[in-house]
């Protein structure tokens, strides 16, 4: 074959490559996916929304919207959700944009873990308005992210926690009242001593108490300390209202009283079951034997309370003779859990629903910090100042000048 003719055959197969590859090649994308750039959410999703399911590891917690506006745990007995955590959530949906797409391959897509974490939000309707179905993170920071169940992997930068455990959603405020709002404290004290009411005129103006011991008046520091403790009072846990611990504290609880210059008032009372001592059952003996049998015939007794090298002079004692008691062993069961039982004036306020749902548990320093005992509200009147010493009078001016 000539030289010419080899060139020309080359070039044909060359351009008849070019063109299949052209006719086989991928359709050119028609644009850039709308979604790069874009926060993962719309801002307005959580104003729109009126349920949100978290699901993760087999774990979900959902939280609904109420006709009021207020989110509930439907998994926490329906108490009411703290706001400030699920907005925290939506801002960190938004303020995460979508960087790039990573992969619209099955094959790939399935290494990337989805279908273990998800976030859905729905309108009053059950639609979906938003489903995040949350990857792996990938290798150069951020995660992987797809919408529903799309074939197509975004990376995202996002910087959420997904707490699927339903207490922690649960907004933990039983009381929440502003400290200047308070006009009057009545505390009452397990000694049976007379209650301690502390009252004032105006927002401005020291707590005083009328019933204060001759020569002493009332500690406004004190007072102050309980008001902060309890003006915005949160449980830390709740447990059923027939639990024993919570019905023992009940029965010895202390009430606080706080009334507010618009006529409100919410009453609380706070408690803990008490340290009990009690006495130990005696351990088994190697037989077996429990309880008096298991501390041996009176002559076993007496020999192990006899004090050493007495076993000789043991055998001209008279055995009819009392034998030493052994002294009880004893051992302390701690004191429960405190708890706070809550009463408010205003007959729709939630906390009185709620209190009959729960009892609730509050943090040991609630209890401890109160006064214990009448005296700590009081403290002597200090002398009066001395009246000033008045300035010696100016001597006379000499005669004649």
């Amino acid at each position: 074959m000539k030289l010419k003719t080899l060139l020309v055959v080359v070039t044909l197969l060359a351009l008849a490559s070019l063109a299949a590859y052209y006719v086989g090649r991928p359709p050119k994308p028609t644009g850039t996916d709308p979604r790069l750039n874009q926060p993962l959410v719309a801002g307005n999703l959580l104003e729109q929304a009126s349920a949100l399911k978290i699901t993760e590891n087999g774990k979900t917690v959902s939280l609904a919207k109420g006709a009021g506006g207020t989110w509930s745990v439907a998994e926490y007995y329906g108490f009411p959700a703290d706001f400030e955590k699920v907005a925290r959530l939506a801002g960190d949906l938004t303020a995460a944009k979508v960087e790039r797409l990573v992969t619209q391959n099955p094959e790939r897509i399935k290494g990337f873990n989805f279908g273990n974490a998800r976030l859905v939000f729905s309108d009053a309707s059950g639609k979906e308005l938003a489903s995040l179905d949350l990857g792996k993170n990938a290798e150069g920071g951020g995660r992987l992210v797809r919408y529903g169940t799309e074939e197509k992997a975004y990376l995202s930068r996002l910087n959420a926690y997904l707490d699927t455990e339903p207490k922690n959603w649960a907004d933990a405020t039983l009381v929440s009242l502003k400290p200047e709002d308070i006009s009057r404290v009545e505390l009452t004290f397990g000694d049976g001593s007379a209650p301690v009411v502390a009252t004032r005129a105006k927002k401005e103006d020291a707590f005083t108490a009328t019933d204060a011991p001759a020569g002493e008046r009332l500690r406004t520091s004190r007072v102050d300390s309980v008001i902060s403790s309890l003006a915005s009072l949160r449980f830390s846990d709740t447990s059923d209202p027939a639990d024993a611990n919570a019905v023992a504290a009940k029965a010895v609880a202390r009430t606080v009283t706080l009334g507010t210059f618009d006529g409100k008032r919410v009453t609380l009372q706070i408690g803990r079951k008490p340290e009990q001592k009690i006495v130990k059952a005696p351990e088994a003996k190697k037989d077996g034997t429990t309880g008096p049998s298991a501390l041996g015939s009176v002559a076993d007794l007496a020999k192990a309370a006899a004090p050493a090298g007495a076993e000789k002079d043991s055998k001209s004692t008279d055995s009819t003779g009392p034998a030493k008691v052994l002294e009880p062993v004893t051992e302390t069961v701690p004191a429960g859990p405190v708890y706070v039982f809550i009463a408010h004036s205003d007959a729709t306020a939630p906390i009185n629903g709620l209190m009959a749902k729960r009892a609730f548990q509050v943090y040991e320093s609630t209890f401890t910090g109160l006064p214990q005992a009448r005296a700590e509200l009081f403290e002597p009147i200090p002398p009066a100042p001395p009246a000033p010493t008045p300035a010696p009078a100016a001597a006379p001016a000499p005669a004649g000048k």
